[in-house]
């Protein structure tokens, strides 16, 4: 029999539990769920992303870090990879928020955009 994995979804405060397993190249759901939480819970048995928010070191200025994240999820199996990256990442003023900080983070084809104005 396939393995069959629980998967709360997140995608609103409800909660919903499902079931999920594949079956003959399938994937099964088993469970109340709305049109977001099926694609939730598919993407997240088939990849699960996250969204990584981190601060890196700011160089030239009274305020010593700068929040990031990136600008949509990443595959969870990148974040420590991208977090040893950004632990290296120094920048200096001025940065608007949404600037990117790191193009196509760990080649998932994702930005590292700033979170904050950093103007001095």
């Amino acid at each position: 029999m396939a393995e069959v994995r629980e998967i709360i979804c997140t995608t609103c405060p409800k909660g919903c539990r499902a079931k999920v397993w594949k079956e003959k190249g399938v994937i099964k759901i088993e469970g109340k769920l709305c049109k977001k939480g099926k694609a939730y819970i598919q993407q997240e048995f088939l990849e699960p992303k996250r969204l990584l928010t981190s601060t890196v070191v700011v160089e030239n200025s009274e305020v010593k870090r700068l929040p990031v994240r990136t600008a949509e999820a990443i595959p969870k199996k990148d974040l420590f990879r991208s977090m040893d990256h950004l632990a290296k990442i120094k920048v200096k003023p001025p940065i608007m928020e949404g600037d990117v900080i790191i193009s196509n983070i760990s080649d998932t084809g994702v930005n590292v955009i700033a979170s904050d104005d950093l103007l001095a």
